[in-house]
């Protein structure tokens, strides 16, 4: 019996200290659960308020808001290719008719130019001369034309109004489509339509008022020439008048200009009052008197010495400035300045033909009564002169001045020549 009174206590200590083991174990589990749950209730806590700041911050800010979604958004994608389309090239036209002279064979379109074409020719655009001088004195480096290319000769008429001889040069023009093109410079004010199966029609360039003598003419002169030096098959360029007449058939004349390796400018030292006397010292130095030169107006030259004049910007404005009365720049600028630059290009000769063995301001103009086979011959063969390094009597292509009532004579008399 004391042996079962003493086992009883340490049974009772041995349930008794188990049961506050596992009292224990509990109470460590709730504490260790409990600071689970704070921590993780403060977490969700901050995460929910981090939430509402941003959403009032997209809210309060859309450009933040907008940048935001921009970052997030997936880049875009790339643009599609631009298709950069060339010109078309013109079609070569086989020799000896190749394409019509009212169609440009221009590399591409110029903005704002309207350029010729083959139904509606037309020459107009809205270029000031600033930017038509410096389009035009543009010179492409490569040398081989990306077309058939046939060389053309461009016929610039500076006139006042209308043309009264256009039936003598439709005859000299007809069948030579292609070997040519044509710039007509009248008076603005000069509204005249021109019959749509005329050589002429649409050849009309934006123009301005010119004046005999003046600075304006030479203005007239270099647009014409910048106009016509928009299409890269112009190689010679002739300056001519409402009086001029062809005194030869289309093929010689081409044949003689196209086969020149030098211009046609009359140019020479003059030493008399109406020649070094119009020489003004305030040119000095760009320009000095043994440079000076006098010649006439009518001038062929080639392409080369067209961009020259066109994109003049040293010597031109001198003459603006300092030529005035009793000098007159149109028979001095392109002289003086063809002989500052390419002297060595020049046969310092004109190929138009005039009157001079009267005095006075202007030569002398011929009436119905004058024209002659005789005079025509003498006008044509009566000169000497040196072409291609050979002695020449063909000096002259062209002539002035030719009234209007001249017209039936002259068909008369050329006709035979030019329908060949």
């Amino acid at each position: 019996m004391g042996n079962e009174h003493q086992q009883l206590p340490m049974v009772s200590l041995f349930f008794n200290s188990k049961l506050v083991l596992r009292y224990g174990f509990h109470l460590l589990s709730f504490v260790i659960g409990l600071s689970l749950g704070i921590t993780v209730g403060f977490y969700v806590k901050s995460s929910l308020f981090s939430l509402q700041d941003d959403a009032i911050s997209f809210i309060t800010h859309p450009a933040a808001a907008a940048a935001a979604a921009a970052a997030a958004a997936p880049p875009p994608p790339p643009p599609p290719p631009v298709l950069v389309t060339q010109p078309p090239t013109p079609a070569p036209s086989p020799l000896p008719q190749p394409s019509s002279s009212s169609a440009s064979p221009s590399l591409s379109p110029l903005p704002d130019v309207t350029l010729a074409s083959r139904d509606k020719p037309t020459l107009m655009h809205s270029m000031d001369d600033n930017e038509l001088f410096w389009r035009a004195s543009m010179v492409s480096r490569v040398q081989k034309f990306p077309y058939k290319h046939v060389p053309k000769v461009a016929f610039m008429f500076l006139v006042k109004g209308p043309i009264p001889l256009a039936p003598l040069w439709e005859l000299f023009f007809k069948g030579h489509e292609g070997f040519y093109s044509i710039y007509v410079h009248p008076h603005p004010s000069y509204n005249a339509s021109v019959p749509k199966n005329s050589v002429l029609h649409g050849r009309r360039i934006p123009s301005k008022a010119v004046e005999w003598g003046r600075a304006t003419m030479i203005d007239a002169e270099r647009r014409l020439l910048a106009n016509a030096l928009m299409d890269f098959s112009n190689e010679r360029f002739v300056l001519l008048s409402e009086t001029c007449i062809p005194l030869f058939d289309f093929t010689t004349t081409y044949s003689y200009m196209i086969n020149s390796n030098q211009s046609f400018i009359a140019s020479y030292d003059d030493p008399r009052k109406v020649g070094r006397g119009r020489y003004n010292p305030q040119m000095s130095p760009a320009i000095n008197i043994s440079q000076w030169r006098k010649g006439s107006q009518w001038f062929e030259v080639d392409r080369e010495l067209a961009v020259d004049i066109v994109s003049d910007n040293k010597y031109y404005p001198i003459f603006k400035e300092h030529c005035h009365a009793p000098c007159y720049m149109d028979e001095h600028y392109i002289p003086t300045l063809t002989n500052i630059l390419a002297p060595e290009k020049n046969s310092n000769r004109t190929i138009t033909w005039v009157d001079w063995s009267k005095s006075g301001p202007h030569p002398e103009r011929f009436i119905r009564q004058d024209v002659t086979l005789e005079f025509l011959n003498q006008t044509r063969f009566g000169t000497n002169c040196t072409y291609g390094g050979n002695l020449s009597s063909m000096c002259f292509l062209f002539a002035r001045k030719f009234v209007s009532n001249t017209l039936q004579p002259l068909l008369l008399l050329l006709s035979p020549d030019f329908s060949h």
